[in-house]
């Protein structure tokens, strides 16, 4: 039994890899029927597959086309991951679809975007965010570093494309007129990055490593701890400052808080202080005070946080910690699902309650 606010809604998923099926199980978890149309018998799914129907079909038979164009007949919205230019060859493009179903949103995942003259080009997220700009200001002062690929798939590509979707399924219930979404990573990637481009073009976000966010605070960042662990603070507002300082037995006087000459003599007060303790020990003194403090966890200890375990942020999945659904609703609250089965086990349900 599905539930979430999007119960109701119906979305084909072709299958690909990264932020198409994040985007997919997303929706999934908010209660969308969401069918996911495989090539191959043996696909699984990956980490994405939960909430999800697969459909086996082939795509270059008559066949095949014939029942992904059922499908998306009765859907509200597709997400689609190749290259520009793949389902418009196959058949499938936006043109043929909205034809046979005029209030479909089409979305379409991919790292440069629909036009352009990258369109046609490989990439992967370090690609997209380093077009962006966003790569530029991730890492230390020697060289930028890749923030593994949540920036541009995950951040820049599927949340932007779930956005895209539910607004463009709002406007066609009133219009009843569907349309295409076209999101890229750089797009997104670049969006991400608004606070910070007026600054970086004003000279008030400096080269990267010198600014509060980056390393250019010493009362901004994660300290080692004894025993090998890891703590992190980020106390930004005056008050929060001015009470680290005092836990830490500081003088504020000496240690102005956005004076550059005085971050490296912080720096190794905080690092000298943080490494008396072990990581416990600071988490039991401190994350009970307003200073802006909390553990550097692992993703083995992270389920098993009271704090996370108290509201349920992870969920087990055939017995494995994976994060659950996000955001949460008062009214209409989201579930996880079951796995895609593998190998299209679900087609024939999905077909007859599609009229596919």
């Amino acid at each position: 039994m599905r539930q979430g606010p999007l119960t109701g809604v119906r979305i084909v998923e072709f299958a690909g890899i990264g932020p198409g099926p994040f985007c997919g199980m997303l929706l999934a978890d908010m209660g969308a029927d969401l069918v996911r149309i495989d090539r191959d018998r043996n696909a699984a799914g990956g980490p994405f597959a939960r909430g999800k129907r697969s459909v086996i079909l082939d795509l270059k038979s008559d066949a095949g086309r014939s029942a992904a164009l059922a499908l998306m007949a009765a859907a509200d919205a597709v997400i689609e991951p190749f290259r520009p230019g793949v389902m418009e060859r196959l058949g499938l493009g936006p043109d043929e679809v909205l034809a046979r179903n005029p209030k479909i949103v089409y979305g379409r995942m991919t790292g440069w975007g629909q036009t352009g003259p990258m369109a046609e080009r490989a990439g992967h997220d370090i690609n997209y965010i380093g077009l962006s700009g966003a790569l530029s200001a991730f890492g230390p002062p020697e060289k930028p570093m890749q923030p593994l690929n949540v920036a541009g798939d995950f951040g820049g590509g599927s949340l932007y494309l779930a956005m895209g979707l539910l607004a463009a399924i709002i406007e066609a219930r009133a219009s009843g007129k569907g349309q295409v979404v076209d999101c890229a990573m750089v797009d997104g990637s670049a969006s991400l990055l608004t606070s910070l481009f007026p600054g970086a073009q004003t000279g008030a976000w400096g080269p990267r490593g010198a600014n509060f966010l980056d390393g250019g605070r010493a009362w901004y960042g994660v300290y080692a701890c004894a025993g090998g662990g890891w703590v992190s603070i980020g106390p930004l507002e005056p008050q929060f400052y001015r009470a680290l300082l005092d836990v830490m037995d500081l003088d504020p006087a000496a240690y102005p808080q956005n004076d550059p000459e005085r971050q490296p003599a912080l720096q190794q007060a905080l690092a000298e202080r943080f490494a008396s303790k072990t990581r416990d020990e600071w988490c039991a003194a401190l994350e009970g005070l307003d200073i802006c403090f909390g553990p550097v966890l692992s993703m083995t200890e992270a389920p098993l946080h009271p704090a996370n375990v108290a509201r349920n942020v992870f969920i087990q999945v055939d017995g494995v910690w994976e994060p659950g659904p996000a955001p949460r609703f008062s009214r209409t609250p989201s579930a996880a699902g079951p796995r895609a089965e593998p190998g299209g086990a679900q087609a024939d349900d999905v077909l007859s309650e599609w009229g596919a």
